[in-house]
């Protein structure tokens, strides 16, 4: 899945070009490329699928090389649920005993290994019984960003096990967070999913039977010429949902898989400073020209021979890109996506 905008990476992360063709972390891979490569040591690549953006399919194609018979694009942006049944019906076209591995695009996983073997625990979970499974993340912290699971827990909680979900929690504030985290029970929802093709395409029939009709072709028009006019129209007419509401709330055969991978979504800027380097201070600088003084506990990323004097800065974002600045305190980097929807009222020309 890659067609999001990433507006809480704002202003790297732009309508024209968002944060998952970018090289967030210097690493000289974008977050996309990096993704690619973690799928293929289990999918063969010419069976990698990407949904996207209309106006992000040439980036796709540039940064991984897919054929454009594997870039699905949707025409505009409806959340999680429409895209996963587009993806899920076109797939179920060409095999109906398909096994999908749902993936953002858009994630850092440092432990790739204990990655892979715990994808194929989950798969081999989504084969009994036809199973929906999800990857849940050790919490490292009270975070208010993440959404939670909560699974049942009636013995000692070991990495790579299995358990049945028992709800799952949106963002918490900060009190419900730390409750959340002192429980055990709960972990980050990863957004990562694992399923059969018809599996998941029965449960959208049963929760969200007229998105899911709206999928279905009775022309057979998937893998066609007439394919994208066909989901043009689905689009227009679909709600906007994510796949979270739309089944796995409702669901009754949810599990969750327990994992220590090293994850982080990326979704802002703080959670991108606790991945890169910091000097003494905590300062975690980005730009070859940068220079901190009396300055501690902050992100500066600012373009290579960019000239900056700052001092007296304590836990600010500070970021300059495409001739934007923000300056933000870290702590109230949640508020960002509103602060650019306040501005894009003011200045339509701003993305």
């Amino acid at each position: 899945m890659a067609g999001g905008v990433g507006s809480r990476f704002w202003p790297m992360s732009r309508e024209h070009k968002p944060k998952q063709f970018l090289d967030v972390l210097g690493t000289g891979k974008t977050l996309i490329q990096m993704t690619y490569d973690r799928l293929r040591r289990l999918v063969p690549d010419d069976q990698i699928y990407v949904v996207t953006n209309q106006k992000y399919a040439k980036l796709v194609q540039e940064q991984i090389g897919l054929s454009p018979a594997r870039i699905l694009t949707e025409p505009m942006r409806k959340n999680t649920a429409p895209a996963i049944a587009y993806a899920s019906h076109k797939i179920a076209a060409l095999n109906p005993d398909a096994n999908l591995i749902v993936a953002p695009s858009d994630h850092l996983i440092l432990k790739e290994d204990a990655f892979v073997e715990i994808v194929n625990t989950a798969l081999q979970k989504s084969e009994e019984g036809n199973n929906l499974v999800t990857l849940g993340l050790k919490p490292s912290r009270p975070d208010t960003g993440y959404g939670y699971i909560q699974f049942e827990s009636n013995k000692d909680i070991i990495v790579g096990e299995v358990r049945k979900v028992k709800q799952f929690a949106e963002k918490p504030n900060r009190e419900l967070a730390e409750i959340f985290l002192k429980s055990g029970d709960y972990y980050w929802n990863s957004g990562i999913f694992i399923w059969k093709a018809k599996t998941i395409l029965e449960s959208l029939q049963k929760f969200k039977p007229v998105l899911n009709t709206l999928f279905t072709s009775k022309e057979n028009a998937y893998n066609t010429p007439a394919e994208q006019d066909f989901i043009n129209n689905a689009f227009m007419e679909c709600e906007d949902i994510s796949i979270d509401f739309a089944v796995l709330e409702n669901a009754k055969n949810v599990y969750v898989v327990l994992a220590d991978l090293g994850w982080s979504d990326l979704g802002t800027w703080g959670s991108l400073y606790t991945h890169l380097k910091k000097d003494v201070e905590g300062n975690a600088v980005i730009g070859s020209d940068v220079h901190l003084f009396e300055s501690a506990n902050n992100i500066v990323n600012l373009p290579d021979g960019k000239i900056a004097l700052l001092q007296g800065l304590d836990g600010y974002i500070v970021v300059e890109s495409n001739g934007v600045l923000m300056i933000v305190r870290k702590e109230d980097e949640q508020k960002i996506k509103n602060y650019v929807t306040q501005i894009q009222k003011k200045n339509p020309g701003v993305s």
